[in-house]
């Protein structure tokens, strides 16, 4: 199957390059805006064809579409897209789009176009992640009450000014947050807002705090930071607390505390973290061989457009503020 892939960020490299490494799978386009990033690429990438166009993408016939641009831009990208009417399968990097409302759109023309539609959460695919959720399916630590989750960096301690903070990456709860909210869907299933924590929350918003509940009446906190000290890498983590004990897991461990008995621990180490080729974590790899074997297989990929959009649902209500979730 022949891929291309738009955005030329970190991301788009990441994505590439794992690509490479697919059976069945032929990298044969870049598309990027930049007439800098495709100079570059022009002189390193030999016989991958590099474009300003997605036009000019679609028309080699590709079978995959990566979308790694900025969110603000995955809307107009994918509507582009499907406008050629051209059936192909799309992976976009999270979030589905930059609100809701374009969300819901873009999920109707998925609805009407055939292919394998995926966004990019690739904590999913995190052996530890996997491990909790196990537990949780196993009732490990019996009816669930309660959980906590964090999502946290040090992009930018210390930043204090708005206008400092980048546009292009769609604001503390889409850059980092929607993993935690994905997983929490994943591990819980849908849930509403409640609360928040500050009179009014922008999308450039430093830190943000906000509380949830299910159907099942099951509680959910969310604290969510990129100016939070000593985090240089990024961490994401959850605290699930049940009838027979509590599930602490990170990215890299996940530890079972029964009520009664001894607490057991797994290393990601300990849960066959290996991957056929690492870059950035094995995390990747695996998203992206899930995403290709499907379109294989002929089978739909999670999370789906459909699923993705819940997290943009969850950001949104929580932007509101707390008077319109109270």
């Amino acid at each position: 199957m022949k891929a291309a892939v738009i955005g030329v960020g970190k991301m788009g490299l990441v994505h590439a390059s794992v690509l490479n490494t697919l059976p069945n799978i032929e990298l044969i386009a870049f598309c990027d805006k930049s007439a800098l990033i495709r100079r570059f690429l022009a002189g390193i990438v030999g016989k991958i064809r590099v474009f300003a166009d997605v036009e000019r993408v679609l028309d080699l016939d590709v079978d995959i579409i990566y979308v790694t641009t900025p969110i603000p831009s995955h809307y107009s990208v994918i509507k582009e897209i499907y406008s050629l009417r051209k059936p192909v399968n799309i992976f976009v990097e999270k979030t589905l789009a930059s609100n809701y409302d374009d969300s819901l759109k873009l999920c109707e023309l998925a609805r009407d176009s055939k292919g394998v539609k995926m966004v990019g959460y690739m904590k999913r695919f995190a052996v530890t992640f996997q491990k909790a959720r196990e537990l949780v399916n196993q009732d490990a630590i019996g009816q669930i009450s309660s959980f906590g989750a964090h999502a946290y960096s040090s992009d930018f301690f210390g930043v204090k000014e708005a206008s400092k903070m980048p546009s292009n990456r769609g604001g503390v709860l889409s850059d980092l947050g929607s993993h935690v909210i994905d997983l929490a869907l994943w591990l819980f299933g849908d849930f509403e807002v409640q609360s928040t924590g500050q009179p009014g929350v922008t999308d450039i918003q430093n830190t943000v705090n906000f509380k949830v509940r299910n159907d099942d009446q099951i509680e959910g906190t969310f604290d969510v930071s990129w100016c939070k000290e000593g985090y240089h890498v990024p961490e994401f983590g959850l605290l699930i607390k049940g009838s027979k004990g509590k599930i602490v897991v990170d990215d890299d461990v996940v530890r079972l505390e029964p009520a009664s008995g001894q607490s057991i621990q797994w290393h990601r180490q300990d849960l066959n973290d290996n991957v056929g080729f690492l870059l950035g974590a094995p995390e990747y790899f695996r998203e992206d061989e899930y995403f290709v074997e499907s379109i294989l297989n002929g089978v739909n990929a999670e999370p789906s457009f459909v699923t993705a959009s819940k997290v943009d649902y969850i950001i949104g209500k929580v932007l509101e503020g707390p008077e319109k979730n109270e």
